[in-house]
């Protein structure tokens, strides 16, 4: 009975060293199963898929989500040629360009290109003015509020009047990087040179160089490099060149069969062949728009940077990695966003209102302009580009949420969402309030057997 109950109290005595946490087991028991003459083959371990295992290599993973998404994209590009053949045609470049439609020779493009130069010289004939004391400082800002005011209204009479009007309507997206930035590294010859003072920058080759430089911020004196390097411009010309194929290519092998077949679902409000046309459209649009966002924001705008000896390269920062909209409204267009808090968000936090009204302020001018840029070429105006501006906001509380909540995975995963799905539903939305305004159901009913 003794034996019994020294051999039981072992027994529960080995069971309270029994824990399940690996790094809890005794390095002195190991020991002693090593030695023990049945050769065991195990040892305290967690699956790797378990949090506690620590392991985090899944390199394997990735590749197979990339080779999966590389099959199903050439999947969706053979099925595309087979019901479509080919509709790439390199000169649509060109007639977008000047704006040109079939069987008319006007090109209001160009005409709008060349009258560009009219209110940047009414801009700096008034600025010479008030630096000579010819026009005081009240009527100067009336002549400068005027001519914006004339310049954004311009547009909208040369498409009205002219009937040819543009023959594609293009979304700007506006906003965009945090404050801390990462210099291009430069030879900087400013110091070797005398700083430009005001007035003596009023002149055509300075107004004009801040025009074509890639910034909207206007300063005396940009940074600027000392040299062109030849093999990075060769670069960004090639992928210039390429890019806008490859972008035009995607847009009319892709992405216009896929708008038109989504709209009499959409019409209809047959939800769940309306949700899978959306999803359908979601792949081509978001490849587009991240090629737009290369093309532009590293190969066109460093092209134009290293021509012009513009020193200042930090065009974007790493948007992809955003955990919330706010973040990423912070950080995927630096040009923007750096206007927009130095002309919008710190004179108005300056006049004494809070930092909400101030980001609420830059929000509703950045939804009216993405609501001009869409409605003025298509001539339909509507609010959907606004409201979808505006919904940024509540969007962005909800992001954050979600990272505070989530964490900062879960957070990204909303912005990427946000992106894949919201740009497409507002391209069928548009789509189909333009074909309903300047078609009426005549096209509906063209479209009625897809």
């Amino acid at each position: 009975m003794k034996g019994n109950g020294e051999h039981e109290s072992g027994m529960r005595l080995r069971r309270t060293k029994s824990v399940t946490r690996a790094e809890e087991i005794q390095k002195a028991e190991q020991m002693a199963r090593r030695s023990q003459p049945d050769k065991p083959c195990h040892r305290p371990r967690d699956s790797l898929f378990s949090w506690s295992s620590g392991f985090d290599n899944f390199t394997g993973f990735v590749n197979w989500g990339f080779l999966l998404l590389g099959i199903g994209g050439i999947r969706l590009l053979l099925e595309n040629f087979i019901k479509y053949g080919i509709r790439v045609d390199p000169r649509q470049w060109l007639f977008f360009l000047v704006g040109k439609n079939d069987g008319n020779q006007e090109h209001p493009s160009i005409l709008l290109i060349c009258y560009s130069t009219v209110p940047i010289s009414l801009c700096l004939l008034i600025e010479k003015g008030l630096a000579m004391d010819l026009i005081a400082h009240g009527p100067g800002m009336v002549f400068h509020v005027v001519n914006l005011i004339v310049m954004v209204l311009m547009p909208m009479v040369v498409i009205h009047v002219k009937e040819s009007g543009f023959s594609l309507a293009t979304e700007v997206k506006q906003n965009g990087c945090d404050s801390d930035e990462t210099r291009h590294k430069i030879d900087d010859d400013v110091a070797g040179k005398a700083l430009v003072q005001y007035p003596d920058n009023l002149n055509l080759s300075d107004l004009y160089y801040y025009i074509l430089a890639p910034t909207l911020c206007y300063e005396l004196n940009f940074p600027r490099t000392t040299r062109i390097r030849k093999r990075f411009l060769i670069k960004r010309i090639l992928e210039v060149v390429v890019g806008c194929q490859v972008v035009m290519s995607l847009f009319q092998q892709w992405m216009i069969p896929s708008v038109k077949n989504s709209l009499i679902p959409f019409s209809n409000m047959d939800v769940a062949k309306a949700s899978e046309r959306l999803l359908k459209l979601a792949i081509p649009n978001h490849l587009m728009w991240l090629c737009f966002f290369y093309l532009s924001f590293h190969s066109y705008l460093n092209l134009m940077g290293e021509m012009l000896h513009f020193a200042d390269r930090n065009f974007y920062c790493d948007w992809w990695n955003a955990n919330n909209i706010d973040t990423f409204w912070r950080t995927w267009n630096m040009p923007v966003h750096r206007w927009a808090v130095r002309h919008l968000y710190i004179p108005v936090v300056e006049m004494g209102y809070s930092k909400t009204v101030a980001s609420v302020t830059v929000f509703f001018i950045s939804a009216f302009f993405h609501e001009y840029l869409v409605s003025v070429p298509l001539k339909t105006f509507k609010i959907w580009a606004f409201m979808g501006m505006m919904g940024q906001i509540p969007l962005s509380v909800l992001s954050k949420h979600v990272e505070r909540n989530w964490g900062a995975r879960w957070g990204n995963i909303v912005v990427w969402a946000s992106l894949i799905i919201g740009q497409p539903l507002c391209i069928m939305m548009y789509y189909h309030d333009y074909v309903v305004t300047h078609y009426g159901e005549t096209l509906l009913e063209d479209y009625s057997h897809v």
